[in-house]
């Protein structure tokens, strides 16, 4: 079972009895975060992470208001969702780089991490987008590191720089960039030996490398198995030489893989690329928010946070206080419906309104399906009109119709509405519902 496998299961087994609950109450809340726990430190990641991310999801799912129309059952899974992309970066990283410009990236990493691999997927990566990459072996420790570097790279067409019988690894860095600037290679990757934090002179050399070529980012490649040592470890490469992103080797193996993912907070780098199999083009961007979805086992996971997210639309006060009062414009009432369409049925959400304010089944449809013929038909009315829909006559109707590709009727239809929904939000003040309680949005006071 590979690392994404172990923790995804563990993950998908806690949301998916956190779904069978009948009720989803303080204590279903604390079971989520204990399985949480269990499933983070099974797989390696650090406990102070743990303690953090848990802690968050707890605090935020039992304090936080849930939006109208959502259940807490929802909530919760969407600040986990939202608590896990956060802890792996949020946005993915960014793969562009400077047109007409060479550029330098320098692998890093401990012994082991197959980053010398990692440099030819990452090489390959680039190709098949257009670049002109080369690599130039900068590991003079290892035996047959060139030999192994350059037989990998020959498979795409990369082309490699090395010294086999030269021990002056600055040297051969200086001229390796050298070439391949003159020979118009657009990505120079700076294959570097393995290391580790207690091995001072290399750790040395490492810092004496980024100075002397300056790269424009530095990689650290860490092994998915190496565990807790992880954070350790980051934090002595990240110290010597600033780390700009992580590329995670082996994710595909048998290693638990959550002591790669907490390098992300040793460094405060983002994860970039993820190794995913034995071949060399079995590399791919690394995506937060869909690698979360994948571990969670929910393929609609993005929609559910999305509807809970607009579902939490602010509305000013001032605003708020109006249209619940009936004064507002028939851009008012569009920009409304949309709103709240995207939180579900309009007939279920003014259901929710105290008071028990319903209309007929016939207008709710209506207003479902005709939000956006009504967009173009806002558009072709003067602003005079819009404001004050009373002076919309039979002419007017006409032209306005003929204006958005609409008929006379639809026309009609949206004007009626309109001065239904005033109606309802009077008969709304008149029995003295409590003012923004129930409402399909929030009020910002």
């Amino acid at each position: 079972m590979s690392a994404l496998e172990g923790l995804g299961k563990s993950l998908n087994d806690a949301v998916k009895k956190l779904l069978r609950l009948a009720i989803v109450d303080e204590k279903a809340v604390k079971e989520l975060v204990r399985d949480l726990q269990r499933a983070l430190l099974q797989s390696d990641v650090n406990v102070n992470l743990v303690l953090q991310i848990s802690q968050a999801v707890e605090k935020r799912s039992l304090e936080e208001k849930l939006p109208p129309g959502i259940s807490r059952r929802e909530h919760v899974i969407k600040v986990l969702y939202e608590e896990l992309t956060r802890f792996l970066g949020e946005e993915p990283t960014k793969l562009t780089v400077e047109p007409g410009q060479t550029q330098v990236i320098m692998l890093v990493g401990i012994q082991g991490t197959g980053k010398t691999t990692a440099s030819v997927k990452l090489a390959r990566f680039y190709q098949k987008r257009g670049m002109r990459p080369a690599i130039v072996c900068a590991d003079t420790y290892r035996p047959g590191a060139f030999d192994q570097l350059k037989q990998l790279a020959e498979r795409v067409n990369v082309p490699v720089y090395g010294e086999p019988a030269s021990k002056d690894v600055l040297k051969i860095v200086r001229k390796g960039m050298e070439q391949f600037t003159n020979q118009k290679n657009d990505l120079i990757i700076v294959d570097t030996a393995g290391r580790h934090k207690d091995e001072g002179e290399l750790m040395a050399e490492m810092k004496e490398l980024a100075n002397l070529i300056q790269p424009n980012e530095i990689i650290l490649a860490i092994d998915a198995s190496i565990g807790q040592a992880a954070m350790s470890q980051a934090t002595a490469f990240n110290e010597t030489t600033k780390i700009g992103s992580i590329l995670v080797t082996k994710l595909d193996g048998t290693a638990k893989g959550g002591g790669a993912l907490s390098a992300v907070a040793a460094t405060h780098a983002k994860i970039k690329f993820v190794g995913t199999g034995e071949k060399i083009d079995d590399i791919e961007q690394f995506i937060p928010s869909s690698f979360v979805g994948r571990i969670l086992g929910m393929g609609d996971i993005k929609a559910l946070v999305e509807k809970v997210r607009e579902a939490e639309v602010v509305v000013p006060e001032k605003k708020a206080r109006a249209f619940l009062e009936g004064k507002f414009t028939l851009k008012d009432m569009y920009d409304q419906m949309i709103a709240v369409r995207k939180m579900g049925p309009l007939k279920k959400l003014m259901g929710m309104i105290p008071g028990g304010v319903n209309l007929p089944d016939d207008a709710m449809e209506t207003a479902e399906k005709k939000l956006d013929s009504w967009k173009v038909i806002i558009q072709s009315m003067t602003r005079k009109e819009v404001e004050d829909p009373k002076l919309v006559d039979s002419s007017r109707a006409r032209r306005i119709a003929r204006g958005s590709g609409t008929s006379d009727k639809e026309v009609k239809e949206m004007i009626n509405q309109y001065f239904m929904m005033k109606k309802m939000m009077k008969s709304m003040k008149r029995r003295g519902a409590a003012f923004g309680k129930g409402m399909p949005f929030q009020v910002r006071r």
